[in-house]
C-alpha cells in the first residue's frame, strides 16, 4: 500500500474526508489529540508478559497491536525502529499479538514466542517481517515455511516445534485475543502511545505523538 498516497489523498481531501481510504487507515481528517484510554482499559493494554522493545523502564510506551502476518505492520516495522533510535532510552515498545490472519498469524505468533524462550526474539521477529510476503499466504501458507525462516536467525527449529504448543504460549494466544476484543482493535497495526490513542492514523502524526510525550517526560 502506498503510505506517500494515502497522506496526499488527506491533504487533498481534508475535512471533506475520503471513501476510498486504505483498509488500515480509514478514519477522519485531523481532530483534537486524543485522552488516555479509559482506566477500565487499562490493564487490557499491556500484560506482564507482554515482548518489550526496547527499555524495560522507558517514560514513553508506544503499544502496537501487531500481527506478524499483516503487510501493513511490515511497512510500519521500520518507521517504529527508525522512532525507537531517535529517541534512544526514552521509547520502549509493548507488542500485543493480533492473530487477524487466521493460521498464519498464529503460527507465527508461536513461533515468535518460542524464540523468546530461546533468547533469539528480535533477529526472529526481523527475519519473519523480511520474509513475509513468502510465508504468509492468506490463502494457503506453507506449512512448516516460517520455521524455516526462522532457523535462519538463530532459532532451534526441532525444539520450537515443542515449544510453540505450550501451555503458555496458549495462555498468551487466548489473553491477547481477549484484549484485542475488549480494547475494541479492528486494525493492524493500531497505536497507543502512553494509553493514548493514534488517530489520524500515519507516520507523521505517530511520530508527533512520539516526540510530544517524549518532551513532556523530561519536563
Amino acid at each position: 500500500m502506498n503510505r506517500r498516497g494515502l497522506i496526499l489523498s488527506v491533504l487533498a481531501l481534508g475535512a471533506a474526508g475520503f471513501g476510498g481510504a486504505t483498509w488500515f487507515a480509514n478514519r477522519p481528517g485531523p481532530v483534537a489529540e486524543a485522552e488516555p484510554v479509559a482506566p477500565e482499559l487499562a490493564e487490557a493494554m499491556i500484560r506482564p508478559y507482554s515482548p518489550i522493545l526496547g527499555p524495560a523502564d522507558a517514560p514513553v510506551t508506544i503499544v502496537e497491536f501487531f500481527d506478524p502476518a499483516c503487510e501493513a505492520c511490515r511497512a510500519f516495522h521500520p518507521i517504529v525502529k527508525d522512532i525507537m533510535a531517535e529517541h534512544g532510552e526514552a521509547v520502549r515498545v509493548v507488542i500485543r499479538y493480533t492473530p487477524f490472519h487466521g493460521a498464519a498469524s498464529e503460527e507465527a505468533i508461536r513461533v515468535l514466542e518460542a524464540a523468546r524462550m530461546q533468547d533469539v526474539y528480535v533477529p526472529v521477529l526481523e527475519a519473519v517481517l523480511r520474509e513475509q510476503p513468502r510465508w504468509a499466504s492468506h490463502g494457503a501458507p506453507a506449512p512448516g515455511l516460517i520455521l524455516q525462516v526462522a532457523a535462519t536467525a538463530g532459532l532451534d527449529a526441532e525444539a520450537a516445534r515443542t515449544q510453540m504448543l505450550a501451555p503458555g504460549v496458549v495462555a498468551i494466544l487466548n489473553q491477547d485475543r481477549a484484549d484485542v476484543e475488549t480494547v475494541g482493535i479492528r486494525r493492524t497495526p493500531t497505536f497507543f502511545v502512553n494509553g493514548k490513542p493514534l488517530d489520524p492514523f500515519g507516520e507523521a502524526e505517530l511520530r508527533r505523538l512520539v516526540a510530544a510525550e517524549v518532551a513532556s517526560a523530561q519536563k
